[in-house]
């Protein structure tokens, strides 16, 4: 498949962000796709501007990271305004943006969904590219 893809991965929680990017490269790697560039950003809030950036430059994206709730509102804030940010940018440029940013009440929760999360966002968008 002769598609550029660019990953951006939030490295907040290291483990869980790796185990998404190792899961996400895999996918892309079984449908040889012909480049994949990773840029990592501290935290999701940066992953919409980061693809914004770089919009023009890739044909599909990957937003991989990992949002774990506590005792304030912070989890539902940026949980939602990541994912509107996320879904805007694919909606207007007419391209693939696949979510891969896990949301949990937990780590042992997050740990246990960061091993197939990445995998499946890319599959998701190798299949929406189908269509394109």
């Amino acid at each position: 498949m002769k598609k550029n893809f660019l990953i951006v991965v939030a490295n907040y929680y290291d483990k869980i962000a790796l185990d998404l990017l190792g899961g996400a490269k895999l996918a892309l790697k079984t449908y040889r796709v012909s480049a994949v560039s990773t840029i990592t950003v501290p935290g999701v809030f940066e992953i919409p501007v980061v693809i914004s950036k770089n919009i023009k430059k890739y044909d599909a994206f990957l937003a991989l990271g990992c949002v774990i709730k506590g005792e304030t509102p912070h989890f539902d804030f940026i949980s939602k305004a990541t994912t509107q940010a996320i879904m805007s940018l694919s909606i207007v440029n007419k391209k693939p943006i696949g979510n891969g940013i896990i949301t949990s009440l937990n780590k042992k929760q997050a740990f246990s969904r960061s091993k197939k999360k990445g995998q499946e966002a890319a599959k998701a968008v190798l299949s929406v590219l189908k269509n394109f």
